[in-house]
């Protein structure tokens, strides 16, 4: 008999790699999303459009489910302009009661592990300087932020119900996935389509040269599947990223020739700006090529506004964010524990335009 699991947040970007990786295993699958997930896999499996704010909602999608083996959860709740929800409490407390209604839900479904998924704000990227690296062990940074909610409760859950946890710390994930919060690959991906059709240099828009580390989303996939049955993933935390790092402005030029766009002198640009104010150009780029007749809204969620903060646009405001001091994670304490998969960041970035163009999402070339 398949193993059944529950992915949280499937049509997103963590969520629809997992979606993908477990099917090609030969998994039973039942996705949550209010959006249909967009994949290329033909296999079957089962979609429920369910708001996981709404107790009774989710109670009545999955209760009925039978025997679970696995959740993965994925979902986030963000607030439109995505940088100031994350200190916002409502989003915090949502966040919280979004998680609790999924795994209240599925308390008697047998469920025996569960993936939460935090990121590089569980160390205050956000708010104050990382140590380098930043380490699983180290003591908690205290700071407002949903991740110490949900895993408090998750802890306390896994203890009660008898299940077992791994926690999934990222840097920049990168996917497919569009109406994203936080998908880089989709927004410039359309800023480089716009610069080829306008003739217009695909100019590197930041601020401040930095280094930084990558997740590829397809990893993240590989690690849930294996910490659900590795003892060594056994109600632990681990930092993930692909094994490399990567500097903005040096991928820059790679980036403008696998989207056939000429690659310009620096030009600081708010992508949460220029993306939406040439939509007109992509509804052309759509029109002509074929693509997916969707809104521009559609495609980006709120990736444009974490394109500006990625890329250090304007971190004059401040304390620790991109471009002022670095962020390191170290993923020793994951390869030790077994999972050894590495990814070219660049190769990734090439392979997920790829796939968005196979998904009619991007132009070729």
């Amino acid at each position: 008999m398949a193993k059944t699991v529950v992915i949280a947040g499937a049509s997103g970007l963590v969520g629809q790699a997992a979606l993908n990786h477990y099917l090609e295993q030969g998994w039973d699958v039942v996705a949550l999303s209010r959006r249909q997930p967009m994949i290329l896999s033909d296999r079957s499996y089962r979609h429920l459009s369910v708001d996981l704010r709404d107790a009774d909602a989710t109670r009545a999608a999955l209760g009925s489910l039978g025997h679970v083996d696995q959740l993965i959860y994925a979902a986030l709740f963000e607030k439109p302009g995505l940088i100031p929800g994350w200190r916002d409490a409502d989003q915090m407390e949502t966040n919280e009661q979004m998680l609790r209604n999924t795994v209240g839900a599925l308390s008697e479904s047998g469920l025996s592990h569960v993936v939460l998924l935090q990121g590089t704000k569980a160390y205050g990227v956000h708010v104050t300087p990382l140590r380098i690296p930043a380490k699983e062990s180290q003591p908690r940074v205290q700071h407002e932020n949903f991740y110490w909610l949900q895993e408090d409760y998750l802890t306390g859950a896994a203890a009660e119900l008898g299940f077992g946890y791994s926690i999934f710390r990222p840097q920049f994930v990168f996917g497919d996935a569009i109406g994203s919060a936080m998908n880089l690959i989709a927004v410039i991906g359309i800023y480089g389509s716009i610069c080829a059709r306008e003739g217009r240099p695909f100019s590197y828009p930041g601020g401040a040269s930095y280094v930084a580390e990558g997740t590829d989303a397809r990893l993240l996939a590989k690690a849930f599947l294996w910490a659900e049955s590795a003892e060594a993933a056994r109600n632990q935390t681990f930092n993930i990223t692909n094994g490399d790092v990567f500097e903005w402005r040096d991928m820059w030029p790679a980036l403008g020739t696998a989207l056939g766009a000429e690659v310009g002198a620096d030009d600081p640009t708010s992508m949460a700006e220029f993306v939406p104010a040439h939509e007109a150009t992509w509804n052309e780029i759509v029109r002509d090529n074929g693509l997916r007749d969707l809104p521009m809204s559609a495609y980006l969620g709120e990736s444009h506004f974490y394109a500006d903060y990625a890329f250090g646009y304007d971190s004059r405001d401040r304390v620790s964010d991109h471009g002022t001091t670095p962020a390191f994670v170290s993923s020793i304490k994951l390869r030790q524990a077994g999972l050894v998969d590495v990814y070219d960041t660049q190769e990734t970035f090439i392979e997920w335009f790829n796939i968005m163009r196979r998904l009619k999402l991007l132009p070729t070339v």
